[in-house]
This record gives C-alpha cells, sequence and structure tokens, in this order.
C-alpha cells in the first residue's frame, strides 16, 4: 500500500487507512479513486498528488 501527499497543501492520503469520512473504504488504491476525487482540504484534482516515498 502506498501513500500520496496533496502537492498544495500536504493532506496525505493512505491507501491502507483510506478516508473512510469522505466515504473512501480503506485499502482503496489512488489509482482506484474516482475521476472526480477531490482533496478533501483544499479541492484540487488527484493531478496534484504525488506518491510519498518512504
Amino acid at each position: 500500500m502506498k501513500k500520496y501527499v496533496c502537492e498544495v497543501c500536504g493532506w496525505e492520503y493512505d491507501e491502507a487507512e483510506g478516508a473512510p469520512e469522505h466515504g473512501i473504504e480503506p485499502g482503496t488504491k489512488f489509482e482506484d479513486l474516482p475521476e472526480d476525487f477531490e482533496c478533501p482540504l483544499c479541492a484540487v484534482g488527484k493531478d496534484q498528488f504525488s506518491e510519498v516515498q518512504e
């Protein structure tokens, strides 16, 4: 499972945790998020996220 961070505001999406408070089940891969997914904090699209390198 990977993590992705919003390049604009820093909100992090963790595939293992999902975002249940936003209707995204744990284990949902980033590429499986809806095409119209927006950052819950700043409303930018998926194209503004980058994979976190750990």
